[in-house]
Formats: structure tokens, sequence, C-alpha cells
């Protein structure tokens, strides 16, 4: 299974997978195999990915249709 929401955000983005490693930390040849569902990404990778992209876990996770991420929450 691809992760096409992943590939289609940073396209959407103008971001590279280098650039994606760049803001994520994540190798960039890990990144490649979880954004072509080689590879699932962890909580934490998540996370990172989300916060990159402008998003939410629950979008990439295909929980959600809407793009946009959560408003911070505020104690």
């Amino acid at each position: 299974m691809t992760n096409s929401r992943l590939k289609d955000l940073r396209k959407k983005r103008g971001y590279t997978q280098i650039k994606m490693q760049m803001l994520t930390g994540i190798d960039q040849s890990d990144y490649s195999k979880i954004e072509s569902g080689k590879r699932y990404f962890t909580f934490e990778q998540c996370k990172r990915i989300a916060l990159a992209l402008n998003t939410s876990m629950d979008y990439l996770a295909g929980l959600t249709d809407c793009e946009k991420p959560y408003p911070p929450h505020r104690d």
C-alpha cells in the first residue's frame, strides 16, 4: 500500500524527499520507503511528517479527509 496522501502533500508543498529529510530528521531512504509503502512510519515519524507538511496525523493515517491541521492545544 502506498501512502499517496503523503506523496501528494509533499509535492503540493513543492518539497523533495531531501527537503523532507531536512524538515523531519528522517533519512531520505527511509522516507522514500514510507512514501512507497515498503515501510510504516512510527508515531514519532508521523508526528514529524505532519508538522512538516502542516497537516494532521489523522489525515496521514487516512482517518479524516480534512488536510488542515488541528488547532494547537492550550492548557
